[in-house]
């Protein structure tokens, strides 16, 4: 049984959320209809004619690729462009397309952290931020008994997170004091008549996208008819999210982290800059096209730069600026996610009971060849 195409798309979106996106980038569905039935997908890097063909000979039902077809605009949609072409063959064969761009390079556990996990890269942080989200800090009031159930609620909803620990809170007890009126239903104390109860005050921080999720938790297990609490903005603690990782390795050297990177991501060929001999520990990397990040990892302590795409004059001035770079390609840097997309789409249908064929393209090949 297949799912419907924008549920796979919802699929894709809760691993590449569509707004780490950078501005300039298109991502989501690109090409379909959200409402069609979808029982095998085919995952490459690119929709390329190779890719297309391979979809269609095997009667795919959907690609996801990782670089967006419609990326440029298009004025029009003819046979005699490249994009044109294959947006048509497309259509034609009722093939939906779903691109995961930046917004995978930049997602936790995306793009950037594959690489990382490849290549042996550990203690990494986002290496330009790009996308950041602020935190809330909720106080409630509940009456002494209660507190454990309302605490419970929050910190399962998704509040108490700091760092690496969970379930962090703050109480203090008081007296809270009110009157209930006509119409009311008190869950302590009589109408028309002040009442002093014994509460206890939570304090935690949660997410700003978990605020109302929250609230929800906590609304209803809440004893009171009416629940008194307050949400303050937090200034000292937000998740930051962005391009590249940096990190650290065991200490090599550049001649033979080369060698590993060659070995690691099964190239035959790359491009060094900087002295073979110099020792490494700290490594930035940026899978794809990355050489706009040089001054930011030099910035960051950076030994060398793992990414792809890096002209002359990029290579120049990473010298004069002491970092050392390792040109891997972009084909080499990026494919590596291909069969992790097509496992984490096969694990999620699965949870929804639904087996859903994904393949992984077997017609994707790096454009450039080594003479």
């Amino acid at each position: 049984m297949g799912l419907k195409c924008q549920v796979i798309a919802s699929i894709m979106d809760k691993l590449a959320p569509r707004k780490f996106a950078e501005e300039w980038d298109n991502v989501g569905l690109l090409v379909g209809d959200g409402s069609k039935d979808v029982s095998k997908i085919l995952v490459a890097l690119d929709a390329t004619f190779e890719v297309v063909k391979e979809a269609i000979d095997k009667k795919v039902d959907m690609i996801v690729t990782h670089h967006p077809l419609i990326f440029k605009p298009i004025k029009n949609v003819k046979a005699d462009n490249p994009v044109g072409s294959l947006l048509i063959q497309l259509i034609k064969n009722d093939i939906s397309l779903y691109a995961a761009h930046t917004s995978f390079d930049i997602a936790p556990n995306g793009m950037n952290d594959i690489l990382c996990n490849v290549l042996g890269i550990y203690d990494r942080e986002v290496l330009d931020v790009t996308y950041s989200e602020g935190y809330k800090k909720i106080a409630v009031y509940v009456p002494q008994g209660y507190e454990e159930i309302v605490k419970n609620a929050m910190c399962n909803a998704g509040a108490g997170f700091i760092g690496n620990y969970s379930n962090s809170t703050f109480q203090t007890q008081g007296i809270g004091t009110y009157k209930p009126l006509e119409g009311t239903n008190p869950f302590i104390g009589e109408i028309g008549k002040i009442e002093k109860v014994e509460e206890v005050k939570i304090e935690t921080v949660v997410p700003q996208k978990y605020l109302e999720k929250v609230i929800n938790a906590m609304l209803n297990v809440h004893p009171y008819e009416e629940v008194a609490y307050d949400v303050y903005p937090l200034e000292n603690l937000k998740e930051e999210y962005g391009l590249g990782r940096i990190g650290t390795i065991s200490e090599t050297t550049l001649k033979e982290l080369a060698l590993q990177v060659k070995a690691k991501l099964k190239i035959n060929n790359l491009r060094v800059v900087g002295d073979p001999n110099k020792k490494i520990k700290k490594v930035a990397v940026c899978g794809g096209s990355g050489a706009s990040l040089i001054h930011k990892a030099v910035s960051r302590g950076a030994d060398v730069l793992i990414t792809a795409d890096i002209g002359y004059h990029d290579a120049v001035e990473a010298q004069h600026l002491g970092l050392s770079l390792i040109d891997a390609g972009h084909f080499a840097t990026e494919n590596i996610a291909v069969r992790f997309i097509a496992e984490y789409i096969i694990d999620e249908t699965q949870k929804q009971g639904n087996e859903i064929e994904v393949l992984v393209s077997e017609s994707q090949k790096d454009p450039f060849m080594y003479l």
